[in-house]
């Protein structure tokens, strides 16, 4: 059960991060302040989805590694404090703060800082979440290693 849980909880986490990320862009570049307020104000009620799929992500993660860091596991667990302390001390902070100015319609300097910052700071966490499940996927061998030193699969019949 936990070989399931972990990818599907990883694949969860990034799906609503990704969401985030992208209606808060989509909302502020072709909707109105009404409708970034709305998004501003849901995405806090998404952590109700997003902290346990993390949780059930880094929780199963440690049993499956057995004990190991070394190797593509190894890199896996270097990725977790940098996702876990941009989360909770950029993201969550934010994402509320945002949202209860967003409520009040403040949409000032000090709003648009704070966004550029947690916009950073998710499209950080989406990036190590994709190389965590990459390695993941090379782990299971859904996706192939590449021997070091060898060229990209398109280029191998153009180099000789």
């Amino acid at each position: 059960m936990i070989k399931l849980i972990h990818p599907v909880a990883g694949a969860l986490a990034i799906a609503t991060i990704g969401t985030f990320w992208l209606s808060t862009v989509l909302s502020e570049l072709f909707a109105s302040h009404a409708t970034v307020a709305t998004v501003k104000s849901t995405i806090p009620w998404g952590f109700l989805l997003l902290i346990p799929a993390l949780a059930a992500t880094g929780g199963t993660g440690v049993i499956l590694a057995k004990g190991l860091r070394a190797g593509l596991i190894g890199a896996k667990f270097k990725r977790m404090p940098f996702i876990a302390g941009n989360g909770i001390l950029i993201l969550i902070p934010s994402a509320l703060f945002l949202a209860s100015k967003a409520q009040a319609a403040e949409f000032d300097a000090t709003f648009y800082a704070v966004q550029a910052i947690e916009l950073v700071a998710g499209a950080t966490n989406i990036t190590l979440l994709a190389l965590n499940m990459r390695d993941g996927l090379k782990m299971k061998g859904w996706l192939r290693r590449k021997p070091a030193g060898s060229p990209e699969p398109e280029l191998r019949g153009q180099l000789t």
